[in-house]
């Protein structure tokens, strides 16, 4: 596998995770109530981005193969969880 295809396959392993981090942020702002978000937008990203690429790694070590609906499940969980304590649903 040339240097192309492993930039190829990391990109694929990543896009899940942005893209549940992105739809998450953009939802937060547009549904979630004016004034309560913690950090900036792009911060929050960053974090939940973060926490799904985590998820997807721990997924890839717990069963050895990427694509997992299991490991997506675990992606949405984790992510969603982490962007209601960004913007303190608690409260």
């Amino acid at each position: 596998m040339g240097p192309l295809d492993i930039f190829n396959h990391t990109l694929n392993f990543m896009a899940p995770a942005a893209a549940v981090a992105l739809l998450l942020v953009l939802c937060g702002r547009l549904f979630g109530a004016k004034g309560t978000a913690a950090m900036a937008g792009w911060r929050q990203f960053a974090v939940v981005f973060g926490v799904g690429l985590l998820v997807l790694g721990g997924g890839l070590l717990v069963w050895g193969r990427d694509g997992k609906m299991l490991t997506y499940a675990a992606l949405v969980v984790g992510c969603a969880t982490t962007q209601w304590v960004l913007l303190r649903g608690w409260r």
